[in-house]
């Protein structure tokens, strides 16, 4: 006999996680089935920003998604913290973005216009101010305070805990490799230990989402992995209080006293090692943002897999042609960022038969012929 769910999570990434937490918070018997371990691919590399305004020089559906989902994370971290002891390091520490060219002020001041209130303008000499160790080429910046971090693993770590305390059971190290299905409906999933079955099937893998759905359907949405190298620095003392962005990366402050340097966005397939190039091109950014790292010693070197998507946008809905099977993929550089918004707005579609929130702009219907940029 088949173990039988509510709802079947394939991948247990920040946002797989996130949607099985709020579907057993509100009652569902639901399953992560993850092909290693929670956490294992993109939300266990992540710097763990919050950083919504990232998308403010658009505006838009994904800008309004990402102040959503920031909303949601102080009474989320508290409840997550409450029900299993793991500190996933909320600080809403604000984020400086910083200009050291002409072009590049040009580009603050047309993001701020997006966020007025939001975003804070600085000249130099307030740059200076704010954070002495700054590069003395910054020529103006803007900080928003409201934006924050976590550390990505343990709030990765937390979701997991606490869905599992709900009831949610969570299978590693087990692969789906095929779909139970009647007709144009699914059923379930087959793992290499059997059948697991259920009348709603999520595939949120991450990076894999579109390749797995290619090998299951054989009709693949554009999702696909950009991989991003990082690396960590120690210091005697913090140099930085706030997350720093600039022109070629960003400088996170961590709980631990590393500063979290980053990252590279290089289209390599499935590849994760850490190349002389993509260190080189980090070091010397770090460099030139705060000089005073020249001396700092290197902890430690990685690379992750961010789930891309055809048109940069997160990929959130029903699959067409295959009843009962959807999609939570696609977030790119915001996984972590968005799995709370994710993982509320889904499990409500699932559970209530629609989001409190229209996810229509994110469905993947827009892709009537998925075809990879």
């Amino acid at each position: 006999m088949a173990d039988s769910y509510d709802v079947i999570v394939v991948g247990g990434g920040a946002i797989g996680c996130a949607l099985a937490y709020y579907l057993s918070r509100a009652g569902a018997r639901v399953t992560i089935v993850e092909a290693a371990h929670p956490g294992a691919g993109a939300s266990s590399a992540a710097a763990g920003m919050l950083a919504p305004l990232a998308e403010a020089h658009e505006g838009g559906p994904a800008l309004d998604l990402g102040l959503e989902s920031l909303r949601l994370f102080p009474e989320l971290v508290a409840e997550l913290e409450g029900s299993t002891g793991i500190r996933p390091d909320f600080d809403r520490c604000g984020i400086l973005r910083i200009a050291t060219t002409l072009e590049g002020a040009t580009a603050l001041q047309g993001a701020r216009g997006h966020s007025p209130q939001a975003l804070q303008f600085l000249e130099a000499a307030d740059l200076r101010r704010l954070e002495p160790a700054l590069t003395p080429q910054a020529l103006c910046g803007t900080l928003s305070i409201q934006e924050a971090q976590v550390s990505a693993p343990r709030f990765t770590q937390a979701l997991a805990a606490a869905a599992s305390q709900r009831g949610a059971v969570l299978q590693s190290g087990e692969p789906v490799v095929g779909l139970l299905r009647q007709g144009e409906r699914v059923l379930g999933v087959v793992t290499r230990q059997g059948e697991l079955r259920a009348p709603q099937v999520v595939v949120a893998a991450g990076a894999w989402t579109g390749t797995l759905l290619g090998q299951l359907l054989g009709q693949p949405l554009p999702v696909f992995p950009r991989k991003g190298q990082a690396l960590a620095v120690g210091a005697s003392r913090a140099p930085l209080h706030h997350i720093v962005f600039a022109e070629g990366g960003y400088l996170t402050p961590k709980a631990d006293g590393s500063l979290l340097v980053g990252a590279t966005d290089e289209d390599a397939g499935f590849d994760t090692e850490n190349t002389v190039e993509g260190v080189r091109g980090l070091l010397g950014f770090a460099h030139l943002t705060v000089p005073a790292l020249a001396h700092a010693p290197i902890r430690q070197m990685w690379a992750g897999l961010r789930p891309g998507s055809g048109d940069g946008l997160p990929i959130l809905g029903p699959v067409q042609g295959a009843l009962g099977l959807w999609v939570a993929s696609g977030h790119y550089r915001n996984g972590i960022l968005l799995a709370p918004i994710t993982g509320k707005l889904m499990a409500e579609w699932l559970l209530e038969g629609r989001p409190s929130v229209s996810l229509e702009p994110f469905a993947p219907s827009r892709f009537a012929t998925p075809t990879r940029p």
